[in-house]
């Protein structure tokens, strides 16, 4: 299992300073978060700036926004990001992608499609735009949201076939599981109503998920991440409740406290190293 940090908050230069802390301290990821307002009180920057001045902070850790709602961004732009992220850092880039929150007025209250189906459909869309930018090569694309004449993006990713991509998979939701299936990795969410999304509660459910896509693809090279947080203090009790979780299935723990956008917590937790 590889250990990975969300920074949620602090100033700019403070979290590209957590990020080079969260590499001394051996985690084996750095992530920040794609939002554009999630409330008046919350300091927020750009996650593509913020990669780039962490990549150039660290040499070992891979880097990536959890999540990026693609439906709010142009692809090609994106193509250009994460392009430039990916050679900054000589191919550690992550691309986590999702619908995103509705919490975030950056979707809500500027115009943004915020029916889920549309914004299913431009995610679905927008990443197959990713990968033929990313090749090299001529490529156009005819989709219901997205038109373009053929056009060739120069330079490549250092990553090759790709950017590895992970997608949320909101079980049992064969469309969006089925969607997980063509990617690199799967972030697991429950439909827990109607309209929300929750992570499972529980080892037994993630490894529900888990054989689910073992018996339609192979899992060689495949992720499974898994999200929460462990202790700061009690470095054996931090590694006992994550250990149930690599038995399910998780190659991947993303340790993360969204009640806290304050750097000491973060710094603490940091420091104390991932839950091994």
């Amino acid at each position: 299992m590889k250990f990975g940090f969300i920074i949620t908050g602090g100033e700019a230069l403070e979290q590209v300073e957590l990020a080079r802390a969260a590499e001394a301290a051996g985690w084996d990821g750095v992530f920040t978060w794609d939002g554009i307002h999630v409330g008046d009180e919350i300091e927020t920057y750009d996650p593509w700036a913020l990669m780039g001045a962490m990549a150039l902070a660290t040499e070992r850790v891979r880097l990536g926004a959890i999540i990026s709602p693609l439906s709010r961004r142009r692809p090609w732009k994106v193509a250009r990001e994460t392009t430039t992220v990916d050679r900054l850092s000589n191919g550690r880039l992550l691309l986590p992608v999702g619908l995103g929150a509705l919490t975030d007025r950056g979707i809500t209250s500027v115009g943004e499609p915020v029916e889920r189906r549309t914004r299913a459909e431009l995610l679905d869309e927008a990443l197959e735009i990713l990968i033929g930018l990313w090749s090299g090569e001529s490529f156009g694309y005819a989709g219901r949201h997205y038109r373009f004449e053929p056009m060739a993006f120069r330079p490549t990713p250092v990553q090759r076939p790709r950017i590895p991509i992970w997608v949320v998979g909101a079980w049992p939701s064969e469309r969006s599981m089925s969607r997980v299936l063509r990617y690199d990795g799967l972030m697991p969410y429950w439909l827990a109503t109607k309209s929300g999304l929750a992570r499972p509660e529980t080892p037994a459910q993630l490894a529900e998920m888990r054989d689910w896509v073992a018996e339609r693809r192979s899992l060689d090279g495949f992720d499974i991440v898994m999200e929460g947080s462990s202790s700061a203090t009690d470095a054996e009790a931090a590694a006992a409740a994550v250990r149930p979780w690599a038995d399910a299935g998780a190659t991947w723990w993303i340790e993360s406290d969204w009640a806290n956008f304050e750097v000491g917590p973060m710094r603490r937790r940091v420091e104390a190293g991932p839950p091994r």
